[in-house]
């Protein structure tokens, strides 16, 4: 989830200096601008440089997903959280990226769905938080799907950008593929241009002696006030329908960016205000924070909890919400306010071998969550 000031940032009009530099870039560049995607093309394939030794045969795996906040822990980045920074700095960065990946490496997954990965990005010091992250776990192989590539993002230096969605996992990944999302259609043309493009990654993957296994994961709209959540949720769902009714296994998961149904809070809007921001009141425009307010979202969900098994079982969670959170927007230190963070399969999960990691507070606006699966055979 990031708050809307980015937007708003993108949305500012250009100088003539600052247009004629990015024509300049336009036409010079032998990349584009701002790339775009077919509607499903190959992942890109990552390896650590040291494979660490793999078990003859897997009986229960350890499934996890996290949003990483592309590496930049609870600092306060300018497009969320009240926050002013743009730019990291390497060793913020790196020292992020080791919190991260000690709680990886303490938690010990064997398939991680990952949000908010950024790679060779000028805000993030250019370093690629995939191959990091791989030479600094027991994961061996990832599949990193981009949802925002461009060379130069025209918001307050951000430049160049290539966040992404990814797996990793311990065993081979292979048939990697992203699959597009449905681009916002409540913004204006320029917005749009150099906005996210979100997508599925999805990858098959090789365990031995085990049938065949499907990793999908996602991360869809947080700020969009049409109804492009609802499309992205949906494509989630049509995604693993297909594979569900073609007999083959899988373990889904993400940053979904809505609650769970029956959640008891809704709207967040007071406590994402930031400084001399108003809503809820007569004349506040938009009157409702973008990206807090999830009251017209209930049961938007209700599809993939009735036909898929959840980590986090609806009983669980409708007993002790709290204990289930995995999101906040309040730096550095504010505790988790919400669920957005989810795992699902078509085969069953270990009866109370959920985890949501909420002492991670330190590594990113998002707990991970974590839960063993039997491999089915």
């Amino acid at each position: 989830m990031k708050s809307e000031a980015l937007v708003k940032q993108i949305k500012k009009p250009f100088s003539w200096v600052g247009a004629g530099i990015l024509l300049f870039v336009f036409v010079i560049a032998c990349e584009p601008l701002v790339y775009d995607f077919d509607s499903t093309e190959d992942a890109v394939s990552y390896q650590a440089q040291k494979i660490s030794a793999l078990p003859a045969t897997a009986d229960t795996l350890t499934i996890m997903t996290w949003n990483i906040r592309f590496g930049a822990g609870r600092l306060p980045w300018f497009g969320d959280a009240c926050g002013e920074r743009v730019i990291l700095t390497e060793n913020e960065v790196k020292t992020n990226l080791r919190r991260i990946a000690d709680e990886i490496n303490e938690i010990q997954p064997d398939i991680l769905f990952l949000q908010e990965v950024d790679v060779q990005s000028k805000r993030t010091a250019y370093i690629d938080e995939m191959q990091w992250l791989l030479d600094h776990t027991d994961l061996n192989y990832g599949a990193f799907a981009s949802i925002w590539h461009a060379q130069f993002i025209p918001s307050d230096g951000l430049g160049r950008m290539n966040l992404g969605t990814a797996i990793l996992s311990r065993w081979p990944l292979k048939n990697m593929e992203r699959i597009a999302l449905p681009l916002r259609s409540d913004q204006d043309a320029l917005t749009q241009m150099f906005y996210l493009r979100r997508c599925i990654v999805k990858a098959r993957v090789e365990i031995p002696e085990a049938d065949k296994i499907y990793a999908v994961g996602v991360h869809t709209a947080a700020f969009s006030t049409d109804d492009t959540k609802r499309k992205h949720i949906q494509r989630f769902f049509k995604e693993l329908n297909e594979l569900d009714d073609a007999g083959i296994w899988f373990v889904a998961g993400g940053d979904l960016n809505t609650l769970p149904p029956g959640s008891d809070s809704t709207d967040f809007c007071m406590e994402d205000a930031c400084g001399g921001e108003s809503f809820h009141h007569a004349g506040d425009k938009p009157f409702h924070k973008e990206g807090s307010d999830y009251s017209n979202e209930r049961g938007w969900l209700d599809d993939l909890y009735g036909r898929y098994n959840s980590a986090v079982p609806f009983y669980d969670y409708s007993f002790n919400q709290s204990a289930y959170f995995t999101h906040t927007t309040n730096h550095p230190d504010g505790f988790w306010s919400r669920k957005l963070d989810y795992l699902f399969s078509n085969s069953y999960f270990l009866y109370k071998s959920d985890l949501t990691h909420q002492e991670a507070m330190g590594c990113s606006d998002h707990a991970p969550v974590s839960v063993k699966w039997r491999v089915p055979r």
